[in-house]
């Protein structure tokens, strides 16, 4: 199995890995739900109490609001705004950029706080930050591959394979 993940192929033995992540954090920090999205606004993963929550949404208006909040840090002369908090009266919302990469959403309530969150999702970034620039080197040295010849499952069709197929 492996999932698309902007311009980068998530296989599966990844995806664990990174869902292993994903659930530590969630324990740790005894948030109500952890989730990761690319920046396009794909939900990778998630962990907690997402029964009731439409987090297709929710991962589309956190990368949302990350480009927004990008369009401000660049009016004030700043690359962007790694972290952001939304406290709200019962729940709160802490994001992370992970490597400029994904976007980590941890959503907790008094049963945590924001330093434990805060201090759990530093460690957590590191080991997903590894997890995604490995993932990265595996893209580069395929592509490698590629460009040398091998490895292209396409390389071997001709003209008359596709016309045959499709004639």
């Amino acid at each position: 199995m492996s999932m698309p993940l902007s311009n980068f192929v998530l296989y599966e033995e990844d995806f664990v890995k990174i869902d292993e992540e994903i659930k530590k954090l969630h324990l740790q920090t005894n948030a109500k739900m952890v989730f990761l999205v690319d920046r396009d606004g794909q939900l990778i993963t998630s962990c907690g109490e997402n029964e009731n929550m439409d987090t297709t949404s929710l991962a589309s208006l956190t990368a949302g609001n990350i480009a927004a909040t990008g369009g401000m840090a660049k009016l004030i002369g700043e690359k962007e705004f790694s972290i952001l908090f939304h406290e709200g009266e019962k729940d709160n919302i802490h994001i992370t950029i992970i490597g400029r990469r994904v976007i980590l959403v941890i959503i907790f309530d008094q049963r945590s706080s924001l330093g434990l969150v805060r201090l759990r999702v530093k460690k957590s970034a590191e080991a997903l930050t590894r997890i995604f620039e490995e993932i990265q080197q595996k893209k580069q040295q395929g592509e490698g591959k590629e460009s040398e010849g091998l490895g292209s499952p396409l390389e071997e069709i001709t003209d008359e394979d596709i016309d045959r197929l499709f004639g």
